[in-house]
């Protein structure tokens, strides 16, 4: 079939271009407000009732909307279908790989958490190959069991311990884990594509579209090592290439322990899970949790210095970025009642007359989960921006 050339080529290319613009629009105003029917999509997005019904068709047979209920249109009284996003068809994978575990989660549409799957593991004792090789038998077996409930994946994303080139998917450095200068996404090889990204920066995403986080917040990422990610208006700030939010190797004691990064007294050896663990022997965080009900005077000792020590590397952060709201995520979030008392009294003594007020201190509901859950939300994301990927060809 000749295909058309000159001025009709270009009128095509406009023809999809807008095509997809309006699908990205309709779908997008579906999935902020919940359900809308297509007479109130027409009204919203300015687009006719024949486009608006067009376009939902397309997106109905690409499975990312369905038609559920009847509602009132309005005062004349004509009853309309509700159009929602549907979780049955499309689905996005978000991976981990941390220090002492890793993690996959399947994560519809709908963003609802269809599956989770954690194998522990010490990842600082394997090669690089070795650990990826693990994660790809881990999320394969997953991607399986979503053939099996009739979801198909679309696409994942990998949050890693340590600064990324997004451009590129390579794992610059994350001391924690040994790796310099690992190109991820050749060694992992999954049946669709994988983009890699600070684990820091994905927990605050997931925190935004998962959990309670508000618009503006900075979240703290407790982990083995401390990451942070800021949220402004909504949107994750990176910074110029990607590596913001390195809150756990800010010194908080010049003349502290030396630091796997090669600098002395940096936040991680005062308030990361090794310290913590280190400081009062215990074997793991439901041990230490349990050290500190008993009102263990090592365990609370310990968590007070760690909450000390975050308090002077936030009350830093508090003066440069000007936060609304501060949440403690990962093994924090489990800490919590024994940090944040300590944190908050820090973060008023070190900012003393330059606020009114101390950002309020908030704790995440998704815990370790976050990293996972805001990987997967990036796909979805994706797929919302431009859902021409998913029609049917």
């Amino acid at each position: 079939m000749t295909q058309p050339t000159g001025p009709a080529a270009k009128q095509a290319v406009r023809h999809d271009a807008m095509r997809a613009r309006n699908l990205a629009l309709v779908l997008g105003e579906v999935a902020a407000r919940g359900s809308l029917t297509r007479a109130a999509l027409s009204e919203i997005t300015g687009l006719t009732k024949t486009t608006v019904s067009k376009l939902v068709a397309d997106l109905i047979e690409a499975g990312l909307v369905v038609e559920a209920g009847t509602v009132r249109a309005g005062e004349r009284g004509r009853p309309g279908m509700e159009v929602r996003i549907s979780g049955e068809r499309v689905a996005a994978v978000g991976l981990e790989i941390n220090v002492d575990y890793l993690s996959v989660r399947l994560v519809d549409l709908a963003r609802s958490v269809r599956l989770r799957r954690t194998q522990a593991v010490d990842n600082r004792t394997a090669r690089p190959v070795e650990v990826i090789a693990a994660l790809r038998d881990l999320a394969l077996g997953l991607v399986d069991e979503a053939v099996d409930i009739g979801l198909q994946v679309v696409g994942g994303v990998l949050a890693v311990p340590g600064p990324v080139d997004l451009a590129t998917g390579v794992v610059h450095n994350a001391p924690n884990l040994g790796w310099r200068e690992v190109p991820v996404p050749e060694l992992l090889r999954l049946p669709f594509p994988v983009r890699v990204e600070n684990e820091a920066n994905l927990a605050a995403l997931g925190e935004l579209w998962f959990g309670s986080g508000p618009p503006d917040f900075l979240y703290v990422s407790g982990e083995i090592g401390i990451g942070a990610g800021l949220v402004v208006r909504g949107r994750l700030f990176r910074g110029a290439r990607g590596f913001a939010g390195e809150l756990g190797h800010v010194v908080v004691s010049p003349d502290g322990p030396p630091c796997r990064c090669g600098a002395r007294g940096c936040l991680e050896r005062y308030a990361g899970q090794d310290a913590l663990l280190t400081a009062t022997a215990a074997e793991d965080l439901t041990e230490l949790v349990t050290l500190l009900e008993a009102g263990d005077p090592r365990a609370l000792a310990a968590c007070e210095r760690a909450g000390r020590a975050l308090g002077v590397a936030l009350s830093s952060a508090v003066n440069l970025v000007d936060p609304d709201t501060i949440v403690l995520g990962g093994i924090f979030a489990r800490l919590f009642p024994w940090l944040a008392d300590t944190v908050t009294g820090m973060l008023a003594a070190r900012l003393g007359q330059m606020r009114s007020a101390v950002p309020p201190l908030v704790v995440s509901q998704l815990g370790t989960e976050a990293a996972a859950l805001g990987a997967a939300g990036q796909v979805i994301q994706q797929v919302i921006a431009d859902p021409t990927a998913s029609l049917p060809t």
